[in-house]
């Protein structure tokens, strides 16, 4: 095999290398964010939820540790909208209401 002939194939191998691993990154994003609205919501009875102290309304919370103004909405972990209900990261494939609030409430970073 040609110098010629090794370089053609070497760029032949990173061209599809790079479009596989960019393809993979698309399509592994994609269902993510098609998903997120159809996630089942957390329960107040789901054991994760129950050791966190998770509330649907943060303002029924009776925990020592809410302060005013906290609730999923504007904690770091929730990423869905300002209302209605989003993903949270500490309820992986589950969904928390934007009003909802849980010990580990952690502000979002201006």
């Amino acid at each position: 095999m040609s110098n010629e002939q090794d370089i053609e194939s070497r760029r032949r191998f990173l061209k599809i290398a790079a479009g596989t691993t960019a393809a993979a990154v698309v399509m592994g994003g994609l269902p993510r964010f098609a998903r997120a609205a159809d996630l089942p919501p957390v329960t107040e009875a789901d054991p994760t939820a129950k050791a966190l102290g998770y509330v649907e309304d943060a303002s029924k919370t009776t925990n020592a540790k809410h302060k005013a103004g906290d609730d999923c909405a504007n904690c770091q972990f929730y990423t869905g909208g300002a209302t209605g209900r989003g993903p949270c990261q500490l309820f992986p494939g589950k969904s928390v209401n934007a009003k909802g609030w849980c010990v580990s409430h952690t502000p979002k970073k201006a």
